[in-house]
């Protein structure tokens, strides 16, 4: 089976070099090729069972977990996007701790000792299993556009804090998403499609955006129609009459 990996050094041209492999797992391939073929590729793994999201990158355009994708011949393996590519598969992921600080997701100080349920458990829980893999990061349209977007795995970091009892600083975690945040997500659900761990970041945001009109914030972006002018033109463009002229 052959592979096509992109590769990348610094002070040189990007190049697509294809492998020949016999496993049928990428990171086994991966690890084959480094192993036997060709020791200069550089990729990034660790737990090799879908737990620390890091050995993520693009599978013909399509971000997985190279140790939980079976590969076909002639698959492209290319690095996540919207990440500085360090050497081949390896890319610099420390905006995870800016955009985390950034938006207060923390307790430290600002806990609340109270008694917990399951239910209280089971409001977090889901969004408590993202491994920071940044597949939503490198599948997100906005990145392109808004290099300060917060993105989904940090606003879905954000949904969990705000249903913790334990967390007091609901307010500074609402008051952090709402520019380049909640508002500037186009609900496209890329996110939600490459998650691994069957997180929906898309929900997760219309949760918050639903939460931060409860609290009195707005949709910066939202135009106010005016629906009884569209109305009184709306005959004038052939629009349909219920009596029947």
């Amino acid at each position: 089976m052959k592979i096509n990996i992109k590769r990348f050094n610094q002070n040189e041209n990007d190049f697509i070099k294809e492998y020949e492999v016999k496993n049928e797992n990428l990171l086994q391939s991966l690890i084959e090729i480094r192993n036997n073929l060709d020791a200069t590729l550089t990729f990034r793994c660790g737990c090799k069972s879908g737990v620390c999201g890091s050995c993520a990158v693009r599978v013909n355009g399509v971000e997985r977990l190279s140790c939980k994708t079976k590969i076909n011949d002639n698959d492209l393996i290319e690095p996540i996007k919207y990440c500085k590519v360090i050497k081949d598969l390896v890319v610099d992921v420390s905006h995870e701790t800016l955009l985390i600080k950034k938006s207060n997701l923390s307790i430290n100080e600002n806990i609340i000792y109270s008694e917990i349920n399951k239910e209280d458990i089971k409001n977090i829980d889901l969004q408590s299993n993202c491994i920071l893999c940044n597949s939503c990061y490198s599948s997100c349209p906005i990145y392109e556009v808004n290099g300060n977007f917060i993105g989904p795995f940090a606003l879905t970091r954000a949904l969990r804090y705000v249903n913790d009892k334990k967390c007091s600083n609901h307010n500074l975690i609402f008051d952090s998403v709402q520019t380049n945040g909640i508002w500037d997500c186009t609900l496209c659900s890329s996110c939600t499609l490459v998650c691994p761990q069957g997180i929906d970041p898309k929900s997760d945001i219309m949760k918050l955006q639903n939460l931060s009109i409860q609290k009195g914030y707005t949709n910066p972006y939202q135009q106010n129609l005016n629906f009884s002018d569209s109305f009184d033109n709306f005959d004038n463009f052939g629009g349909f009459n219920p009596n029947g002229f």
